[in-house]
């Protein structure tokens, strides 16, 4: 395995605006809609350090969702712009972990999340070792 590195050097900022579509009838983000807006951010910061989802599951890589925690604390509303902070905060045996905190336009915290997630081998379907590949492509650029 490579050397180990500073994981909390590892954060991404993604911009989401939300959608007439996804607000309930009291005009406020749907809760469930943050799965997928964590779902953009993730791939986002993946992307940004020079791994792609499709490449992932071209190579017979998966990366199913094992755990999915978020605490809310104000709600967005239609139309605002949301930006979504995203860190790697687990790097380790099979798992890879991100947080997220959701800011308003204004700049007020309206969220925080954990998701867990680990390598799946697409033909065998059981868990996998972290390829070496995705420690090279996540280590800070300094």
């Amino acid at each position: 395995m490579s050397e180990p590195f500073q994981l909390s050097q590892l954060e991404f900022s993604t911009k989401i605006r939300v959608r007439y579509s996804e607000t309930d009838q009291m005009g406020y983000c749907y809760y469930g809609n943050y799965a997928s807006y964590f779902e953009v951010a993730r791939v986002e910061a993946l992307r940004q350090k020079g791994i792609s989802y499709k490449e992932l599951e071209h190579l017979g890589i998966l990366l199913p969702v094992k755990k999915f925690e978020i605490s809310y604390i104000q709600p967005a509303k239609y139309d605002d712009l949301l930006e979504i902070k995203t860190r790697i905060i687990e790097l380790a045996g099979v798992r890879i972990g991100f947080s997220y905190e959701t800011f308003g336009e204004n700049g007020q915290l309206l969220n925080k999340a954990y998701t867990l997630l680990v390598f799946v081998n697409a033909q065998t379907q059981k868990p996998m070792p972290i390829p070496e590949f995705i420690f090279e492509q996540l280590k800070p650029t300094l």
